[in-house]
């Protein structure tokens, strides 16, 4: 039995349902069906009763849950008292973050830490939402800066943050770079480039919402995951793409970002940005930097 096998176990157990399960600790639902098929194959015992409508314990598995809980809880509480040990000695913050916020909030959040808290040491792990809330509940992070959904985990704190300004990332020879602003309208007959939704929920919905709104279906030439990826497909003329703001620090010879306004002129700010951090577990180092956000929220706003 592996421990994230056991987790999920645990997770399902006490949701009784997969997709919450799966939800609950960040995992995809394919991933996390297959770490209850390899438990069950290896304890080679049938865990739950699973029909379309619901899903039970077995016998094995109500025993396997009384079984595990203590002993998880137990390597959680060894596994912080030696995180907590850690930091006495040498204060370490492991901080989790998607990619505009690790292009553009990050480097100014780290600096203006730098001021409060001169001795800590900072390791910055860039990630989709998606890989970094299980890493977060495992301990391998202290701080997550995540696009916020339904379903987290309730062993998490979820503050809201901001909304990023959207904008289009358009080839600099595309006839729409030279304009101030960008609406949908401009866009009907653009092809563009849109994340993957299962694994950039936000980020794929935004655009397709905007179109739905404007009651027209958007021109998809290509779908692409990382921000890198898709800004050079536009430079390379494949189509243009609504992104955060900050995918403008990337910097992509022959991109130009043009912001998104909806047709009142007003400039769209529509992907949320929320930190996130286990409930239980205390950590004065990662707390002076939740207050450090939380006193400049205003002026980091204002940049994104």
């Amino acid at each position: 039995m592996e421990l994230e096998q056991i987790r999920c176990f645990v997770a399902v157990a006490e949701e009784l349902h997969f997709g919450r399960a799966a939800q609950k600790l960040g995992i995809l639902p394919a991933s996390f069906g297959r770490h209850i098929r390899m438990l069950e194959e290896s304890l080679g015992a049938a865990l739950f009763n699973r029909t379309t409508r619901s899903v039970s314990l077995t016998e094995e598995g109500a025993l396997l849950l009384e079984e595990v809980k203590p002993i998880l809880a137990r390597l959680d509480s060894v596994a912080e008292k030696f995180r907590a040990a850690g930091r006495k000695s040498t204060p370490l913050l492991r901080i989790g973050a998607i990619d505009s916020a690790a292009a553009g909030l990050v480097p100014m959040l780290l600096h203006d830490f730098r001021e409060i808290a001169p001795h800590a040491v900072t390791q910055l792990v860039e990630d989709k939402s998606i890989r970094l809330i299980p890493k977060l509940l495992a301990g391998r992070l202290d701080i997550a800066l995540i696009r916020p959904r339904d379903g987290l985990s309730r062993s998490l704190v979820i503050r809201p943050l901001f909304h990023e300004t959207a904008v289009v990332a358009v080839a600099s020879t595309n006839h729409l770079a030279s304009k101030a602003e960008i609406t949908i309208a401009d866009l009907r007959d653009e092809p563009l480039i849109v994340p993957e939704r299962r694994s950039r929920p936000h980020s794929h919905d935004l655009t397709m919402t905007l179109f739905s709104e404007l009651e027209v279906r958007p021109r998809i030439a290509q779908v692409a995951d990382e921000k890198q990826t898709i800004v050079n497909l536009v430079a390379a003329g494949i189509g243009s793409a609504i992104v955060p703001r900050w995918t403008s620090k990337l910097a992509v010879q022959g991109v130009t970002f043009v912001p998104l306004a909806d047709r009142a002129g007003t400039r769209l700010e529509k992907l949320p940005l929320a930190v996130a951090w286990m409930k239980a577990v205390r950590d004065p180092t990662r707390d002076l930097l939740l207050d450090l956000l939380e006193n400049n929220i205003k002026r980091y706003s204002e940049l994104a």
